[in-house]
């Protein structure tokens, strides 16, 4: 497959028609080997328009999407993010390279040990992913930007209060069928961006009993 190519189509024909137009963050996608950060096994689903399935029941995000979440969180050079639910490293990936520091939580360990290794393997060094509970209080905190990559009933108050003065929050709330990707800034504001349904974010390791 041509990679450049398809990156090139993927901007054209998915990104920019969902009103994703901001010239920083469709470099930075232009820049960065989406598929070097899918699963293996769906390498040639890299620039298709759907979620990818991951362990522990979570999902890589449609790639319009991960776009959308980056233009409306609207990342400076000096922000540190936090990402919720790390999933596959492309989202970590590309906004690493659209502010100064990324942490990522992720519940699933064996999920945190391979987007560590993709994060290592593509040169990036301003970004980590942690293993734990995605809602407990950071010590990096607090954080000017926040992305949730997994849906809540409600925006949840554990990741409110982890925003830094001016920070902002993007979370999908709701229930099926009508989910609201939603920005929250610390002023208290809530604006719903678009509707776009999401699985539950798995906020811990699931435990199996035999």
């Amino acid at each position: 497959m041509d990679w450049e190519n398809a990156r090139y189509l993927l901007v054209e024909q998915q990104i920019r028609p969902w009103n994703v137009l901001n010239p920083v963050v469709l470099d930075r996608i232009l820049k960065t080997r989406r598929e070097d950060f899918v699963p293996q096994d769906k390498k040639e689903l890299a620039f298709v328009d759907v979620e990818l399935p991951l362990a522990n029941g979570a999902v890589m995000l449609a790639p319009k999407v991960e776009a959308r979440f980056l233009q409306e969180i609207d990342l400076k050079a000096t922000d540190k993010l936090l990402v919720v639910g790390a999933g596959a490293a492309y989202l970590v990936a590309l906004a690493a390279g659209l502010c100064s520091q990324v942490v990522a939580v992720e519940s699933d360990a064996t999920q945190a040990e391979l987007t560590n290794s993709q994060l290592k393997a593509a040169g990036i060094k301003n970004a980590r992913v942690e293993v734990g509970d995605v809602l407990a209080k950071h010590a990096s905190g607090p954080f000017d930007a926040i992305i949730a990559t997994g849906s809540f009933a409600t925006v949840p108050n554990e990741l409110k209060e982890q925003l830094a003065a001016n920070g902002r929050l993007i979370v999908v709330v709701g229930e099926e069928p009508m989910m609201h990707a939603t920005l929250v800034t610390t002023d208290a504001s809530e604006r719903q961006v678009f509707d776009y349904n999401l699985p539950r974010l798995q906020r811990e390791a699931a435990v199996f009993e035999f």
